[in-house]
Formats: C-alpha cells, sequence, structure tokens
C-alpha cells in the first residue's frame, strides 16, 4: 500500500527533522521544503497527499502561500494543515479563510498531529465505492476488486483495473487521452498522453477473449462497449 505522502513546509530543520522522523514511523513518507520556493518545486514535481505548511516562514508566509494554492486549479483540493505558534482566535480564523482544513498550535505532541493528519486525510479522501459494474458477461467488483469474464477470474493490474472501471461505468461513451488522464491518474502527477495508450494495450492482454470491447475510436480515444462480437 502506497504510503501517504507529507510535504512538511518549516524552515526551522530542526523541527522538520523531528515531524520527519515521527512521520516516517507512523507509515507516512515525508519531505521537506525550508520556504515558499522550493516548497512549490515539490508540488511541480508531485502533488503531496498533505502540506504542514508553517504561518511564518522567510519571504512569503504560509498564509499567502495557503491562498496561492486555492487558487490553482491543481493545487485547490491539496489538504493543508497549518502550523503554527500563533494561538490566537483571529490568528485561527484567518488560516481557515486562507484556506487551510485544520490548525494545529505550537508547540503540539506526536500523537495530536498525527490524529489531525489522519482526519484531514479522512475527510479529503473519496469515499469508497462498493460498485458492482457488469457489462454483457464482463463485471468488475469494486469492494473485492475483482474482474471476471463468463464468471472466470482475470487478472488485472492496479491501474488497468481503475481505467476499466471508469470505462465501465461510462459504457458506450467515447473518452479522450486527456479526459482518460484526468479521470483515472487525477493531477497529482505529469504523465504523457501515450502512457494511456500503453495501459490499453495492458488492459487488452489482461481481458484476453473480452479485449475487443475496448474500442479504438480514431481520432478521439477510447470506449468500452458491449456490442463488441467477442
Amino acid at each position: 500500500m502506497k504510503k501517504p505522502r507529507v510535504l512538511i513546509v518549516e524552515d526551522e530543520s530542526s523541527i522538520a527533522e523531528l515531524i520527519a522522523v515521527n512521520l516516517r514511523h507512523n507509515g507516512f513518507d515525508p519531505l521537506w521544503a525550508s520556504d515558499g520556493p522550493s516548497a512549490q518545486r515539490e508540488i511541480d514535481t508531485a502533488l503531496p497527499d498533505l502540506v504542514l505548511l508553517d504561518w511564518m516562514l522567510p519571504g512569503q508566509s504560509g498564509l499567502q502561500l495557503a491562498r496561492q494554492w486555492r487558487k490553482d486549479p491543481r493545487t485547490k483540493d491539496m489538504p493543508i494543515l497549518m502550523l503554527t505558534a500563533r494561538g490566537d482566535e483571529p490568528d485561527k480564523v484567518a488560516g481557515l479563510d486562507a484556506g487551510a482544513d485544520d490548525y494545529i498550535t505550537k508547540p503540539f505532541s506526536t500523537q495530536e498531529m498525527l490524529a489531525r493528519i489522519r482526519a484531514v486525510l479522512r475527510r479529503r479522501a473519496p469515499e469508497a465505492s462498493t460498485e458492482r459494474v457488469e457489462i454483457g458477461e464482463l463485471a468488475l467488483d469494486m469492494s473485492t476488486h475483482r474482474v471476471t469474464w463468463q464468471n472466470a477470474p482475470l487478472k488485472v493490474g492496479p491501474t488497468e483495473f481503475k481505467l476499466l472501471g471508469y470505462l465501465m461505468q461510462h459504457a458506450e461513451r467515447v473518452h479522450s487521452r486527456a479526459q482518460l488522464l484526468d479521470k483515472v491518474w487525477g493531477d497529482h502527477v505529469y504523465i504523457e498522453e501515450r502512457t494511456v495508450d500503453v495501459h490499453v494495450k495492458r488492459l487488452r492482454e489482461s481481458l484476453g477473449p473480452a479485449a475487443a470491447m475496448v474500442e479504438t475510436v480514431r481520432g478521439a480515444g477510447y470506449r468500452l462497449t458491449s456490442q463488441a462480437t467477442v
């Protein structure tokens, strides 16, 4: 299972190191940035699952960074937990108004930090789907992560499973590569559109006799159809 990536934006290295050690020991993958520009570089490379953002930073304040990220479509939903020595009520309100999901005042215990991180991640996580989708004799079960063809199990990789799930939930519709990247991969990583072709090829190989159900629509993209002869 992928460890949640947490970007620590904190200019005091001793505090950042202590937070990172505690996160690592509790199943997280921490990254550290000491100021706004270095934090932006990390985010441009790959969106973290959550940002621990210090209020007082050299240059841009944490408040300014939070506002900036909330205005950007790519980072507007990125979970942000503000870290600060400011405990006054107006400051807490200012942090939340800037777009922070939660607020934690220094000094804080490791357990409080972990509890707040987990709470924010839970609130932001999409609801797990228990839906079972059937198109003809092809069936996909979201809850058990199984795919079957004529009741026989098929071995499908994790990315191909997500791709197939999306196509089956929107059967008979044509989806461009860009749409599939957005819906299946999301904005967390930069991927070439041709990567979709590679995963479609792998998906067809996994589907075996049902491969013809995944159609290429020239100049438009891909669709899953029950009309194919398989």
